[in-house]
């Protein structure tokens, strides 16, 4: 039996991302069987605005939280140099997971995993937020190199930290990310039904709907879909596009896109859906559209698919890995192109019903489970050298 401590501070902290993939990964690790005792850790105590269920589900497990917030923590650690091991606050371990980047110091003789989710800020820095932007050049390189083992998101991000960095191969596990049953075709249930209902009334939908999911900023390309939709617009009247997703930095381009063309009642932007209500909003759409220009992995057309709706998105990055062939994927810096696979996925009933049983039979092949089980065997690889 080892001990195990996971940094759970995303997933109680951040709603969308990051948080919830780890809360999706803890929760699927800690159903598995297994000898090991796991604490989790969380740097920063909750805010109100924490759903209660995130700290439900690790109630049966040593829940370790610092005042100390982690940009505070940070600073201590990277900024001022202070070699404060993390265990004098999350407890000792045998093997340390940092779910977020970024390792702190450790005792020695300890083990440890870090997840590097994507490499965006090197590949596409002005994505990036300026503040944050020095701080991850600097100390995820750092982390990296000291790390005893990192997991990538995809195998997209596997190459980029060995051509970036020169990380060997044989260092990273790639672990693809699952996609949760509530994700699933809609079930005409008078339940679903008012359900559904209950979700267009609140975040004010109208069908039909081209819908992208992701936080306002620039990596995610909302302005150049704007542009495509509006050929789309110009062809059917009825035809919206919905933005859902939180704000973020550097989307001033989205809202003069759209004052540009004259897309201001054909728009509609929803901020942050709650995850409950995020199967429902996926399936009212007739498209969902994800033009990201770079992704570490991209859960969301992954949950799309799983819904049953047909997807648009890039051919950059990691997005091929997880759509393969059952959406349309284009440069996601070609307008006319992304027009015309909008139109294309909108517009063509036989490539529509291709593309949904595809894009449901993709959906199978990622399971939290699974992932679950490759981290699991990966912390006993590790355990055991």
């Amino acid at each position: 039996m080892a001990r195990i401590t996971l940094d759970y501070t995303a997933a109680i902290h951040q709603s969308a991302g990051i948080g919830r993939l780890t809360r999706e990964l803890v929760r699927a690790l800690l159903q598995l069987e297994s000898t090991h005792r796991f604490t989790l850790f969380v740097m920063g105590r909750p805010g109100p605005e924490v759903p209660l269920s995130n700290l439900l589900r690790t109630r049966h497990l040593p829940l370790r939280v610092t005042r100390l917030n982690d940009r505070w923590l940070y600073r201590l650690w990277f900024r001022l140099r202070l070699p404060l091991a993390v265990q004098w606050l999350s407890g000792s371990c045998d093997l340390y997971h940092a779910t977020d980047f970024v390792l702190p110091p450790l005792w020695r003789g300890t083990k440890s995993v870090l997840t590097v989710h994507d490499l965006s800020f090197e590949r596409d820095p002005d994505s990036a937020p300026p503040r944050l932007l020095p701080f991850l050049k600097r100390v995820v390189p750092d982390s990296v190199r000291r790390a005893t083992h990192i997991i990538a998101d995809s195998h997209a991000t596997a190459r980029d930290l060995v051509d970036l960095y020169g990380v060997p191969p044989e260092k990273i596990t790639v672990i693809h990310s699952g996609v949760d049953a509530r994700f699933s075709p809609p079930r005409n249930t008078l339940l679903e039904q008012r359900r559904t209902a209950y979700v267009m009334q609140r975040y004010r939908l109208r069908q039909p709907f081209v819908l992208t999911v992701g936080t306002l900023q620039r990596r995610k390309n909302h302005a150049r879909l704007v542009e495509a939709f509006a050929h789309v617009a110009a062809r059917d009247p009825n035809v919206s596009l919905v933005i859902a997703g939180g704000k973020g930095w550097l989307y001033d381009d989205v809202h003069q896109a759209i004052a540009r063309l004259g897309l201001q009642a054909r728009v509609h932007f929803t901020g942050f859906v709650e995850d409950a209500d995020l199967p429902y909003v996926y399936r009212l759409a007739a498209v969902f559209a994800f033009p990201s220009l770079y992704e570490g992995f991209g859960l969301p057309p992954l949950e799309a698919m799983a819904c049953g709706v047909p997807v648009v998105t890039s051919n950059t990055s990691s997005l091929p890995e997880v759509v393969g062939d059952a959406g349309l994927m284009v440069d996601p810096k070609d307008v006319r192109a992304l027009a015309a696979a909008l139109e294309q996925a909108l517009f063509d009933e036989a490539w529509r019903r291709q593309s949904i049983e595809r894009g449901l039979m993709r959906a199978q092949q990622f399971s939290w489970e699974r992932a679950a089980q490759q981290l699991l065997a990966t912390y006993e690889r590790i355990l055991q050298r």
